[in-house]
């Protein structure tokens, strides 16, 4: 009787042509998307990331708990009907709400076919899930990267691995410290954002710190502007973590961007399909890209030095003179930030064994054998999300830099980031001119 009811209620939903206003055919599909999104995460409790919208919706799909076939077939209805409303290319918002959706909704119903046991390749699912296509580095690449770094870090004993762990123990932060530091880190990050973009005056987030998660760091954005950011204590967290965690989380990371889409789409123009959050989409590579390019975005290279170094490593304890040096090392350590992808591609791919990955996770990563056992849990756990990191942040980077023109002003590129995380632009949409 169940798939009965679900079939009835497809083939009652209006058919939307050109009889109908093109913008409020968007409306009718974008919620028939959310209530899709919905009823998928009742299939995987990872799927829905945010939402913030009607509750009965949510209680409606708590109570059905649809198969997933009728959740596939819904997906093909509502993506047809979306392909078949026309809005004029002047009309540029539209066409990139249309964009999303249709983007969305392809991703959503690959996470169906996943969840029915459908196997795809690692390049195959990123594109299909995030819409982009992750490039392939070889093991000579991260070797000449290795090189480099061999000869930055100060002169020692062992192998690069181990000299670049000895020097970086020299820049944790001391538990009892963190929460002043990241507070600090917090507050500079906010205040140089407020500068730029306009907030809710209600605006705010709590930060809590736990233990025995796969991720080092999280946003639960709870709607009403307000979020919930989590930091992950199981391993030392070093110095640079701090302004890193700041802006990645909060400003003008996830805790803006969701801020932004909620306010500007949701409220102001009504997009109902921003009050809800599928993580295994499109959507996710822009928030992690920009949210990882936003870090510099705040704090450029010599602002953040100088601001570490006058009030960081001090409330840390560490040696401030040492600041420059750190930093130096870490911005050649940051050529290797693909080497994760390449690990994630074999594991999952099944062409090198868990065994072989944290080898390479430890070797191009630097990680040590417990950390290597902490990323190999997330890929398990994500599979192709870790190319929204790097990828999402190079493409974010490439188009905000271009976008913004040659030597741009701090309020040019401001202003193209700002626009970039208050639309609904999606990856395909990154690419300039």
């Amino acid at each position: 009787m169940k798939q009965l009811f679900v079939m009835m209620m497809i083939f009652a939903l209006p058919v939307f042509g050109q009889k109908k206003d093109y913008r409020t055919a968007l409306n009718d599909v974008a919620e028939q998307y959310v209530r899709l999104i919905l009823d998928i995460g009742q299939h995987d409790p990872d799927f829905v990331d945010a939402y913030y919208g009607p509750k009965d919706w949510q209680e409606a799909s708590k109570k059905m708990n649809y198969r997933l076939t009728a959740l596939h077939d819904r997906a093909d209805a509502v993506i047809a009907r979306v392909k078949r409303i026309r809005v004029p290319k002047k009309d540029e918002q539209y066409s990139l709400r249309k964009t999303y959706l249709q983007k969305q909704l392809a991703a959503a119903h690959t996470k169906l076919e996943m969840l029915g046991g459908t196997k795809y390749s690692f390049d195959e699912e990123a594109k299909l899930l995030y819409d982009a296509v992750p490039p392939k580095y070889s093991e000579k690449h991260f070797n000449s990267v290795l090189a480099e770094l061999t000869k930055a870090l100060p002169a020692g004993e062992g192998t690069v691995q181990e000299r670049y762990q000895q020097f970086r123990d020299q820049f944790v932060i001391p538990k009892e410290k963190l929460d002043t530091v990241f507070q600090a880190a917090i507050t500079e990050c906010r205040t140089r954002t407020k500068r730029h973009i306009a907030l809710p005056e209600n605006e705010s987030f709590v930060v809590e710190y736990v233990n025995n998660k796969a991720w080092s760091g999280y946003n639960w954005y709870q709607g009403n502007a307000h979020s919930l950011i989590q930091v992950n204590i199981d391993f030392p967290i070093y110095i640079d973590r701090a302004v890193d965690l700041a802006a990645h989380e909060g400003y003008p990371g996830h805790h803006v961007y969701n801020v932004l889409l909620e306010t500007e789409l949701m409220k102001k123009n009504g997009w109902i399909e921003f009050c809800i959050y599928p993580l295994f989409s499109p959507q996710s590579l822009i928030a992690e890209g920009s949210a990882n390019y936003g870090i510099n975005v705040v704090l450029l290279h010599n602002e953040r030095i100088e601001f570490e170094k006058k009030t960081l490593f001090p409330l840390a304890g560490l040696d401030p003179a040492k600041t420059e040096q750190y930093y130096a090392v870490q911005e050649l350590f940051g050529k290797l930030a693909y080497a994760g992808n390449e690990a994630a591609r074999g594991y999952l791919n099944g062409t090198i064994t868990k065994d072989k990955a944290i080898q390479w996770l430890t070797k191009f990563s630097m990680f040590d054998s417990a950390r290597a056992e902490q990323r190999i849990r997330f890929m398990e756990k994500y599979r192709s999300y870790v190319i929204n990191y790097n990828l999402g942040q190079d493409l974010v980077k490439n188009y905000v830099e271009k976008k913004s023109g040659k030597n741009p002003t701090e309020k040019k590129r401001w202003s193209v980031f700002g626009e970039l995380i208050s639309s609904p632009r999606l990856p395909g949409g990154l690419k300039t001119k």
